[in-house]
Formats: structure tokens, sequence, C-alpha cells
């Protein structure tokens, strides 16, 4: 594992770098690039077909002199990004604690101060309400800007998760056992034991059982399984169907239904197989939160399941955009 890059470095090239760089860090930013180019070209796309009103932004003319003008909502794209990546951080770090609250009152300082312990719901809670917020202030359309930014937000989350492998930050799975192991799975797709993971460089069995009280059943355990993977996987399967999926003829609205559907499944399904502490009804709380996610999509796709009225068609292809940001 490679908690911090300088690891990388020294490995692949002999030193390390001065800056303590960490891995999760960087996926996390690069997933909020990713996300934001992808809904950037959605938004584009919905603001040239007429589905999204003008905004008042900060644009370079043909001399590249900065003025403000009446543009893309996208212009606004990287404003909202930067709030999504603090905010959501904020966000996760609560739930966390919320989450662990045992071991908040252990160590307040050292969770709080902590590269690890990060609730994605959280994030994703607490970022979404500051984002819709503004949009409203900017007078976006947040519907259409939800639905724009559905598939970028799915694979981000799958990159965030690769960050989570690189730095072994305990969101991992429960034991495992290769000969329990189908012979066309690799070993290191099936059971992971996280080296210099920076929990300590705890065994991650062991750290499941003393940290977690997840004690493992099985007679020789071999690792635990690396969960992270699994998810950014279906999670990038799931970003591709929704990318597809964006030229629907539903209303505005149903984009992101369907992702709240997907992400719920994702992460309701995944928590069979990983360690987290029980919240209510025998399940975790983000098994519960993700409930809540399915049902909440699945009446937004109950309500937006009708053809859009518009005059232009979703297939419709857009024109160049007008201004650059």
């Amino acid at each position: 594992m490679y908690p911090r890059i300088s690891d990388l470095t020294r490995d692949l090239f002999g030193f390390e770098l001065p800056v303590p760089l960490y891995s999760f860090g960087l996926m996390v930013a690069v997933a909020i690039l990713v996300a934001t180019a992808m809904t950037r070209i959605e938004v584009d796309r919905r603001y040239a077909l007429g589905w999204m009103s003008a905004v008042r932004a900060k644009v370079k003319d043909a001399k590249g002199r900065e003025k403000v003008a009446l543009t893309s909502p996208s212009a606004l794209l990287w404003n909202m990004a930067l709030m999504a990546g603090f905010f959501g951080v904020v966000g996760a770090k609560l739930f966390h604690i919320i989450d662990y609250w045992d071991e908040f009152t252990a160590d307040p300082l050292g969770m709080i101060f902590s590269g690890s312990g990060l609730t994605v719901y959280g994030g994703i809670l607490l970022g979404s309400v500051v984002i819709l917020w503004y949009a409203k202030k900017k007078g976006v359309s947040r519907a259409h800007l939800a639905d724009a930014a559905a598939p970028g937000l799915l694979f981000a989350y799958g990159i965030g998760r690769i960050g989570c492998y690189l730095s072994g930050d305990g969101d991992w799975g429960v034991c495992s056992q290769l000969e329990d192991k189908p012979g066309w799975i690799p070993s290191w797709l099936w059971s992971e034991t996280f080296p210099r993971n920076m929990l300590g460089q705890m065994d991650p069995v062991v750290y499941n059982a003393t940290q977690r009280g997840a004690e493992c059943t099985l007679a020789s355990p071999d690792g635990v399984y690396p969960t992270m993977l699994y998810e950014f996987a279906m999670a990038a399967v799931l970003a591709g169907v929704l990318w597809m999926l964006r030229k629907n003829p539903f209303q505005a609205g149903w984009l992101i239904s369907l992702y709240l559907v997907f992400a719920g499944l994702e992460r309701f399904l995944i928590e069979f197989i990983r360690v987290n502490p029980e919240a209510a009804f025998g399940m975790p709380q983000s098994q519960l939160i993700s409930i809540g996610f399915v049902l909440a999509g699945l009446v937004g796709l109950a309500l937006t399941t009708r053809r859009r009225t518009d005059d232009t068609t979703p297939d419709a292809e857009p024109a160049a955009a007008t201004a650059t940001a």
C-alpha cells in the first residue's frame, strides 16, 4: 500500500518527496476534477438545448480580458467543485465521528485530524445541500444541474475508493481465505493484507477484531476482502450506464433519481462483506442510509418518468460553448 505519494516514489525511484502528499487526498482531488469535467460537458449540452438558463459570470473575451456576461451555468462549476471538496470532507468526517462515537470519545483530536476516517454519505449529503443552495442563489436549475452531475458523482465515488485502497484506511471488508476463492478470480482481488497501511501497519484481520469488534470466524484467514476495488468496478459500470442514459426523454430529475437508486443499491450490497458497527435493525448506518437513497430514487423516478415537454429533443447535438470561464 502507498498511504503517501512519497512511499510510491521511494519504491519506484529511490527517493522520497519532501511534502507528505497523501494518496487518498490525491485521489479525492482527481475525483473532483473528473466529476467536474463530466458535469461541464452535460451542463453545456443542456444549456445549448435551452433547458438551462444563462447565468452572470466572469468570462474571457476574444482578447483574453475578463468581464461579467451572461453565459452557460458551467462557468460556475469550478466554484461548486471547491465547495463540494471542502464541505464534502467536513460532512464525511462528521458522519464518521457519529458512526464511531466510542473511538472519537477515546481520542477526539486523533480522529478529527486523522487522514483516514471519512464516511462518504456524510460528504454527499452536506456537499449536496451547499451546492443546491448555491445553485438556487445563482439562478441555476437545480434539477438539470443534478441530472448533469449524476454520472460524474458516481464515477468520482469509485475513484475515491481507489484512494481508500492505496492508503489502506480501514474501509476494507471482512476476513477472507484463499481456499474459498473461485479459480478465475486473482488472489489479490480476493484477499488483501494491506501492507504499510496508514493505521500503524496493523494487520487488517487483527484491526477488525481489536478496533471494530469483528472477530474472524474463518479457520485460516489470508487477509480481508479489498472491497474498495469492488466498489470502484461497480461505480464505474453504473456511471457508464448513467452517462449513456443522459439523453433520456424524461423530465428533469429522472437521471439523478436513477443515480440515487444505483448508489444506494451498490452501497447496500457491499456492506454485507464490509466491517461496520450496527446502528439499528441489525444494519450499519451506511446501509440504512442506502435504503433511504433507494426509496428517494424510486419516488423520484415515479414522479419524473414522463416525456419532457421541451421543444428541443434530447438527441440534438449542442452548439459550441459560448464562453470560457
